[in-house]
């Protein structure tokens, strides 16, 4: 059986490597969208944590102070020895 001639396995391993670079393309382009994805997620769970963080500082803030809230029993306990 005869060799082939290195031209022709230069021109078959050139054939090859241009295959795999369409698929490395293929591949890249869907990481990239799936990055891009990720990304929009990760924003809207950002301003969803902050619009939740808002929403908790308010409710914090309506809360009245432990000085000026009266123990449920009349009895201030402050004074009280253990």
């Amino acid at each position: 059986m005869a060799q082939p001639h290195p031209i022709d396995q230069i021109s078959e391993r050139v054939e090859r490597l241009l295959l795999r670079h369409q698929e490395l393309q293929r591949t890249n382009a869907l990481l990239v969208g799936q990055v891009s994805n990720l990304q929009t997620e990760r924003d809207a769970l950002k301003s969803r944590l902050h619009a939740a963080r808002a929403r908790v500082e308010a409710l914090l803030d309506r809360l009245p102070s432990p000085d000026s809230v009266e123990p449920a029993d009349g009895v201030d306990h402050k004074d009280s020895e253990p």
